[in-house]
């Protein structure tokens, strides 16, 4: 199948990964699921993390799609594989105020090296979840690659 991961424990290596990500913990960013083929990071909502309206700033937005999209791509690659994206567009479609960013990506095509996702980012305020943006991603797999520095 198309959509089974390559390494039974990717949860782990997922977790693991993401951990050694600075700009998530910067952002104070939690992997709130992982799946094969699907990812959800969450961000709360930080003065910090603002443009001069308030709004999530787009870069913030950015990185939210560009990781859950990698990691919604690590999922199912081997245990000695890397990642890294080759590119992605972000539209940015409303406004993003509220109390957290949720982004929510999924794999649309897993090639032998080049894999497609989708990445959703919503807005939760008042409780009530809007999208506020979406992206689309091209990512490589690095084959017997170490995806630490160590």
């Amino acid at each position: 199948m198309e959509f089974e991961p390559r390494y039974l424990d990717y949860k782990k290596k997922v977790n693991e990964s993401f951990g050694r990500q600075g700009f998530m913990e910067l952002i104070d960013a939690k992997l709130k699921s992982i799946q094969p083929r699907y990812c959800e990071i969450e961000v709360p909502y930080s003065s910090r993390l603002t443009q001069q309206h308030g709004y999530f700033y787009a870069g913030v937005i950015g990185t939210v799609a560009d990781n859950t999209a990698g990691y919604a791509a690590f999922s199912l690659m081997e245990e000695k594989a890397s990642i890294l994206t080759v590119e992605f567009k972000l539209n940015l479609i409303a406004p993003s105020d509220g109390e957290y960013l949720i982004g929510k990506a999924k794999v649309l095509k897993n090639g032998r090296t080049i894999t497609v996702c989708r990445s959703d980012i919503y807005v939760i305020k008042d409780g009530v979840e809007k999208l506020c943006a979406a992206s689309q991603s091209t990512l490589i797999r690095l084959k017997d690659r170490s995806d630490s520095l160590v």
